[in-house]
């Protein structure tokens, strides 16, 4: 047992050092559970700094109670903002950026204020980039409160969830961070940018975090954010055919078959309003080749368009 744990010790001791950011509204509910699975960590960050954006509802009181116990944990408050969209994550993000980006570290990780995950959670994610240095990006699956995981025979291993990315320094300088899309997709603007810059990324499903509330329905209700999913789905280049496949494959998942009809009424709805790309058109293009290359990979014969050759 000493031995081993020794052989343990000494592992830490070569993965690279990390620090977090966290950009939290009105997370009064959730936020304590995740400030707890970072305390836990069996290796902890440099530096954790909380950025409280705008908060009402005692998020400042929970953060601060434990900013006073673990030094490496920072809280940072921004101005009520009277507009609520995505991009304000990114100003919340860059502000706690400021106060980490002269630390000594070698990955720097985006974190949602409402996700927790076992002790050894990151020392997992470092330890896949200790072993791979092409790797930009890691990350892992995320169940919700249906406990359900996407199936990676339709979900890309690739894309790397936005509720906790860890990015490799290097990789986080040269894709210049987050772009500010008040749409969102931030998250997905941020792994396609990484890859296309020649950098791997990778999803690692032999770990899972806890996302407290379900994604995209901070604001509206599931099938709200599903609409709304299907409308980002278009405006980020998504391939008509790829779709085709994601909406009776979303029909099976929670809220059964409306949920996959609203997902496709959002697709239809951005195609028929020639809804803006805030994306590039090399962007659109990489990301369709990349799905039909999935496709075809799937199925087992080419399914490569002239529009993503």
């Amino acid at each position: 047992m000493l031995e081993s744990n020794k052989t343990q010790d000494a592992e830490m001791v070569n993965l690279p050092s990390y620090v977090l950011i966290t950009p939290a509204r009105d997370e009064a509910q959730f936020i304590e559970l995740t400030v707890k699975s970072v305390v836990a960590q069996t290796v902890r960050p440099l530096k954790w700094v909380i950025v409280s954006d705008g908060s009402t509802d005692g998020t400042d009181d929970i953060v601060s109670n434990y900013a006073a116990e673990h030094q490496w944990i920072e809280l940072v408050r921004m101005p009520e903002r009277c507009e609520r969209h995505f991009a304000g994550k990114v100003f919340a993000f860059n502000a706690g950026y400021s106060r980490v980006k002269d630390f000594g570290y070698q990955a720097i990780g985006s974190m949602d204020a409402d996700i927790s995950f076992g002790a050894d959670y990151f020392a997992f994610l470092l330890r896949r980039l200790a072993e791979d240095p092409a790797l930009g990006l890691v990350g892992t699956p995320f169940r919700e409160s249906s406990n359900e995981i996407y199936d990676y025979r339709f979900t890309d291993i690739e894309h790397v969830s936005g509720a906790c990315q860890l990015f490799r320094r290097e990789c986080f300088e040269q894709i210049g961070g987050y772009v500010p899309v008040k749409q969102g997709g931030i998250d997905q603007i941020a792994v396609i940018s990484a890859r296309m810059k020649g950098w791997k990324t990778r999803t690692f499903a032999e770990r899972t975090c806890v996302h407290a509330r379900e994604m995209g329905t901070a604001q509206d209700g599931v099938l709200m954010a599903r609409f709304r999913g299907g409308v980002k789905d278009y405006a980020y280049g998504g391939h008509p055919l790829w779709e085709l496949f994601r909406i009776p494959y979303q029909m099976t998942k929670r809220p059964f078959v409306v949920g996959g009809l609203a997902l496709g009424a959002g697709y239809v709805w951005g195609l028929l309003r020639h809804k803006e790309k805030p994306i590039s058109r090399e962007m659109v293009r990489f990301r369709r080749r990349e799905q039909m290359q999935r496709l075809s990979r799937f199925f087992g014969k080419t399914l490569l368009d002239p529009v993503t050759r």
